[in-house]
């Protein structure tokens, strides 16, 4: 039996369907108040169980007879008034995965985050040896990332069968229209109609490469105690936009906006939420995120796997087709 954390999310959602394709027996937890993904009703084979990851008796119910566990809950947020919720979930969560994972004799593979990972040296790619650093600047969703693989790690050092997974941003044409995550929010931006681009940088893999990554690592019990970054293409912010832009019929964002200017446009954001009620897209979080250069190196898991990755432009044309066709 294959138990899969946080079943009704993007990833969790799009991993199940690809472990019931190929014909495992999967055991799924979700919150009681959680809607089913639709592609996922009524599938032979797939188990679905009330289990909060922060509730220990809950998800110990839910680990019996289960060898493989895949760890996805998790919450992604770049505001500060979710900062304690990440906490509990991502790391206390994740320590209870670990614990259960421990004590039942399960494989684990967890689902990190490139906001789990250090910066590359001297303008080179980003690898798995590069070690995530402390700094002031660094968002509430990348300590509780962080701090939930060492969790994680902890419980390799005391016999846990263990991989990791850092993607990158993950993208595909249901965070685009249910607002899913970061992908969610920039592909929401994108639809509103934008007049600015930023300096950055981000690696891009479709959700479903991930899944499939993932799938590959828990079925060679050769690999353990590593970490993999998942990711398929760097790409700038600019050329993102331009691509996205030429797909939806629209013209591309022509100005680049500096660092401040979207110090600026956080804080007005942050003051129309007040008279909306509507979160902001744009956070101080995301804002110095979007001029960062993020570049990050697949050879690890390609080396490993032997995986091909499906090309980001056909993903980025899907997004923009469903995009369109909702409106």
């Amino acid at each position: 039996m294959v138990l899969v954390t946080g079943g009704t999310g993007f990833l969790g959602s799009i991993l199940i369907k690809q472990l019931i394709e190929a014909g495992f027996r999967v055991r799924a937890t979700k919150r009681e108040s959680s809607v089913l993904p639709r592609p996922l009703e009524g599938l032979s084979g797939l188990e679905w169980v009330n289990a909060d990851v922060n509730d220990f008796f809950a998800l110990a119910d839910a680990f019996d007879g289960v060898t493989q566990v895949y760890h996805c809950a998790a919450v992604i947020s770049y505001h500060a008034a979710d900062r304690k919720r990440m906490m509990a979930v991502n790391v206390e969560g994740t320590a209870h995965v670990v614990t259960l994972a421990l004590e039942r004799g399960a494989r684990l593979l967890h689902v990190s985050s490139i906001a789990a990972v250090g910066r590359g040296k001297n303008g080179r790619d980003i690898t798995e040896e590069d070690l995530w650093e402390y700094d002031p600047n660094q968002s509430g969703y990348a300590i509780a990332k962080y701090e939930a693989e060492m969790e994680v790690w902890r419980g390799i050092a005391e016999g846990l069968e263990a991989v990791i997974v850092n993607p990158s941003l993950i993208i595909g044409p249901s965070a685009a229209t249910e607002g899913n995550g970061s992908s969610g929010s920039i592909f929401a931006q994108l639809q509103g109609g934008l007049n600015f681009y930023t300096a950055g940088s981000v690696g891009l893999i479709d959700v479903e490469d991930v899944a499939k990554a993932m799938v590959l690592l828990m079925e060679n019990r050769t690999i353990r105690g590593q970490r993999f970054l998942l990711s398929n293409e760097n790409m700038s912010y600019k050329e993102l936009m331009t691509r996205c832009s030429a797909y939806l019929g629209r013209s591309a964002p022509k100005v680049m906006a500096t660092g401040f200017m979207l110090e600026l446009a956080w804080r007005a954001a942050k003051v129309l939420s007040l008279f909306s009620g509507k979160r902001p897209l744009l956070t101080r979080e995301t804002a110095r995120a979007a001029n960062l250069q993020m570049r990050f190196s697949n050879t690890k898991i390609v080396e490993a796997t032997g995986m091909a990755f499906k090309p980001i432009d056909d993903t980025l044309r899907e997004i923009c087709y469903r995009l369109l066709t909702v409106q």
